[in-house]
């Protein structure tokens, strides 16, 4: 159309290589951190039966949540991925969820607020987070396993940075929703921008927050699912494998488990979400 044609694969292919043969000692002294962390974990959580390992997570859920229907559930959810033969593969799935979205709010967190104290930082990070969550799932496999080889490693960063969008987004929202009353009275009373931020600013923000870390663990249970095509263990390989052999009925059962994991988890962060959102509005009904 133009007369001419534009190539940037060769350029990028040239920026990986050199990364990768620059940093290459490092990337693998992360690798073999993240996937000894990993099966330590998972080690852990399969040395008991899986009995004591359900009623153990259904006492913390009812802890968390306080409600006897969720903990009920959750029992029957978890004890019905065992009887199908699935529980280490949900295992492998809840670990690499687990890690991905730990990594994920470390870095997430801190940016948001970083965003809602400069506008020039929001600025920036805009246009990189709509790329982010415009680009398909599947590219983020293709840098991850470029840096990292195939396994659970390029799994848990292609879940991470996929994961990290709705945190950052959400963790900005909810400083910059807190009103500026609130914080003309706090300055008034001789705060400062740390004080602020930590001890006004923050716990206004954290039931918005809490919302980003239930949207970061979703996404992240859904990416770990597509990570299966790059060597990532779990449940999702089985559905993958369940696709290859045309076995209907196992890919079912595969799925149903990634559903039980999947609501148990937002059903959990979303009752943490709502008593966060109480106890922000008692505060403030209490400094009214």
């Amino acid at each position: 159309m133009f007369g001419f044609e534009l190539h940037v694969a060769g350029v990028i292919n040239a920026v990986v290589d050199a990364f990768v043969g620059q940093f290459g000692g490092f990337l693998r002294m992360l690798s073999r951190a993240v996937e000894n962390g990993f099966d330590g974990l998972v080690d852990i959580l399969a040395w008991p039966p899986a009995i004591v390992v359900i009623a153990i997570l259904v006492a913390l859920i009812w802890f968390i949540t306080r409600s006897y229907k969720l903990a009920l559930g959750s029992f029957v959810a978890l004890s019905l991925i065992p009887l199908m033969g699935f529980w280490s593969y949900a295992l492998d799935t809840l670990v690499l969820v687990i890690f991905a979205t730990a990594v994920s709010l470390l870095f997430a967190v801190p940016l948001g607020i970083m965003m809602g104290i400069s506008e020039k930082a929001a600025s920036i990070m805009r246009p990189i987070l709509d790329l982010m969550q415009t680009m398909p799932a599947f590219v983020y496999l293709i840098p991850a396993v470029m840096l990292f080889g195939v396994g659970k490693v390029p799994a848990v960063f292609a879940t991470m940075i996929f994961a990290m969008p709705p945190p950052i987004r959400l963790t900005y929202l909810g400083i910059k929703e807190v009103s500026g009353e609130v914080k003309e009275a706090a300055i008034s009373y001789g705060a400062t921008r740390r004080q602020l931020l930590f001890d006004v600013q923050l716990p206004l923000a954290v039931p918005t927050i809490m919302a980003g870390i239930n949207q970061c663990i979703m996404l992240a249970l859904s990416m770990a699912v597509i990570a299966s095509m790059i060597g990532a263990a779990g449940l999702g390989g089985e559905v993958l494998r369940s696709i290859s052999r045309l076995d209907i009925g196992y890919g079912f059962e595969a799925g149903i488990s990634i559903v039980f994991l999947a609501i148990i988890l937002d059903r959990v962060t979303s009752a943490i979400h709502q008593r966060t959102k109480l106890e922000d509005t008692s505060r403030e009904e209490a400094q009214a």
